[in-house]
Order: structure tokens, then C-alpha cells, then sequence
């Protein structure tokens, strides 16, 4: 017996899932700037759906010198209802090799949600102690989508940035559904950090109809960029008063 494709349409005369090439086809056909692949399980093809058709992430702000050039990414913004940020940082040697997380080391993620009509505002950052800094961008976009959904965003275009290579490529190389066939295992079976994090993360991203990714390099120009990490520092800066004021 053959075994079942799922198509999953990202861009089309209608997104979504779909298990049969002709239905597919027509939905693409003539579709300007169609998106569609095939993949060999549902979660898959809807987690691809979900992120928007990925392609590899760019750059933000990439240098552009003529104002044609500034003109054109500024209208090209205006497709996106939402536009998300999100980071994670902590203050501790947790991702240099050989380097440990002490118990006291603290550590916060943020998120930053802008709407496009009314340009709106809505965040969020909280942290703890001991974790590592990949923890914490997990956490930032994870909550960033939590808040997105229960607001009623799940249905707009929203555009993701995130100064996170490891989360972007989980998300958009496959590598998400990879370790979800595995039982949230890496290659090899071998143990996968944060893999109750990865898990949740997984089931939320299908909620979404239309997510575009890019990565931004941290600390720089990006405003929303800066915005979420200096919103993290503050939640650092307050749970080390709150725990000094305990002591």
C-alpha cells in the first residue's frame, strides 16, 4: 500500500494540509509566488504551514543605500499585521564550552508584539535562575506565540525576528520535526536539551496560519531587537533586587 503525502500549501489560493496532488495543484496553479511542498507526515507539513513555507532565514535591516530600496522594504512590512520579536539572555557561561550554569546564575526571556494597523504594543519577559541562555530564547518566542494566539492573532501575517540562529533553524531547517520523529531525541538518540520546551513549541507553531521568519543580529539597530533585550536585562536587574532583598 502507498504511503500517504501530505501537501502542505503555504501560499496559495488556499493554505493548509492537503493529502491529494490535484486538489493541490489547483490551488497553486496560476497563484503568484505559490509555496508548497510535500512531506511524509502530517505534523510536519503543517508545522511548515504554520511557519509560513520557510525559507532560509535574512538578514534584518540589511544595509540598502538608495531610497527606491528603503521605499520597497517599507511597503513590503505593511503585508504583515503583526510583527513579533523575541530573545533570551542570562548572565552566565551556560553555551561557552566547558563553561557550567550555577544555580544562582539568573536568566530572563522577553517579547515584543507590534500591530501594524493601529501600531499597538504588547510584551513581556520574566526569568529564573539556572537556566541557559537557549532556554530562555525558547521561552521568549514560545510565550511571544501564546500571547499572539490568545490575543486573536492566529490567523494574520506575522512576521518573526529573532537574534536566535538555534531557535530560527529548528524551526525553518527541519530540525523541529526531526527531533519530534526521534520522541524528541538528537541524531544518534542521544538526549535533547530542552526537549519539554521543543515539545511545546511544536504544538503551538500549527496554530498559526502565516508565520515569515528572519534573523536579526543582536545588540545592534534593530529596534524591536533592543527593545526585548533591554526589557529581559530589566527582568534580571529586578529578580536579583528581589533576591538580595530576601537575603
Amino acid at each position: 500500500m502507498p504511503k500517504t503525502k501530505y501537501y502542505a500549501v503555504a501560499r496559495g489560493k488556499k493554505t493548509g494540509v492537503f493529502t491529494d496532488w490535484p486538489t493541490t495543484q489547483k490551488l497553486v496553479t496560476g497563484y503568484q509566488g505559490a509555496r508548497y511542498k510535500s512531506f511524509p507526515t502530517r505534523a510536519e507539513a503543517a508545522a511548515w504551514v504554520a511557519a509560513g513555507g520557510p525559507r532560509t532565514p535574512r538578514p534584518a535591516g540589511a544595509a540598502r543605500t538608495s531610497h527606491h530600496a528603503a521605499s520597497a522594504r517599507a511597503a513590503d512590512s505593511k503585508k504583515y499585521a503583526v510583527t513579533l520579536w523575541s530573545d533570551g539572555g542570562s548572565r552566565n557561561h551556560g553555551n561557552v564550552l566547558g563553561g557550567h550554569v550555577k544555580q544562582t546564575d539568573v536568566a530572563a526571556w522577553a517579547y515584543l508584539l507590534v500591530t501594524q494597523k493601529d501600531q499597538k504594543r504588547y510584551s513581556g519577559s520574566d526569568g529564573e535562575f539556572g537556566a541557559t541562555n537557549n532556554r530562555m530564547e525558547i521561552m521568549g518566542l514560545l510565550n511571544g506565540l501564546r500571547r499572539a494566539e490568545a490575543l486573536g492573532f492566529a490567523n494574520e501575517p506575522i512576521l518573526a525576528t529573532l537574534d536566535s540562529q538555534y531557535v530560527l533553524n529548528a524551526v525553518t531547517k527541519g530540525w523541529l520535526a526531526g527531533w519530534q520523529r526521534r520522541g524528541w531525541r538528537r541524531a544518534g538518540d542521544q538526549p535533547l536539551a530542552n526537549a519539554e520546551l521543543w515539545r511545546e513549541l511544536a504544538g503551538v507553531l500549527p496554530h498559526f496560519s502565516h508565520i515569515e521568519w528572519q534573523w536579526t543580529k543582536g545588540h545592534a539597530t534593530n529596534a524591536g531587537n533592543v527593545f526585548v533585550d533591554r526589557l529581559l536585562n530589566d527582568t534580571m536587574d529586578r529578580l536579583l533586587k528581589d533576591r538580595a532583598g530576601q537575603s
